[in-house]
């Protein structure tokens, strides 16, 4: 059973593992093994990781299946709706958004 582990211990850096097991496999035995493959994911294992087989979140405990692309993810340092408001307070209203570049002479909001 083939199944790819991919890892980004930092923004634009993107780690890929392939690792070969028997079909009973794990998630939690997938991160034991990427342990012993990368030593700066060892070394950062004090954070709170999150797991997900092809973009869904899955638990230590899930099943992986021939095929599977297991993402281990960062923690979010930021909240992404608190992140976009602030930096549409930053921009201002006029400035930002769908509508923001207007034709001459156009209706408001075409």
């Amino acid at each position: 059973m083939s199944i790819e582990i991919v890892l980004s211990l930092a923004p634009r850096q993107l780690h890929s593992f392939e690792w070969e097991q028997s079909p009973a496999a794990t998630v939690e035995q997938a991160l034991m093994y990427l342990h012993s493959r990368s030593p700066d994911f060892a070394a950062q294992s004090d954070q709170d990781w999150q797991t997900a087989v092809w973009g869904k979140l899955v638990d230590s405990a899930h099943p992986l299946k021939d095929g599977d692309r297991l993402e281990v993810l960062r923690p979010l340092r930021v909240d992404p709706k608190v992140a976009r408001r602030e930096r549409f307070q930053k921009q201002g209203a006029k400035t930002a958004g769908l509508f923001a570049k207007r034709r001459a002479g156009a209706k408001p909001g075409y």
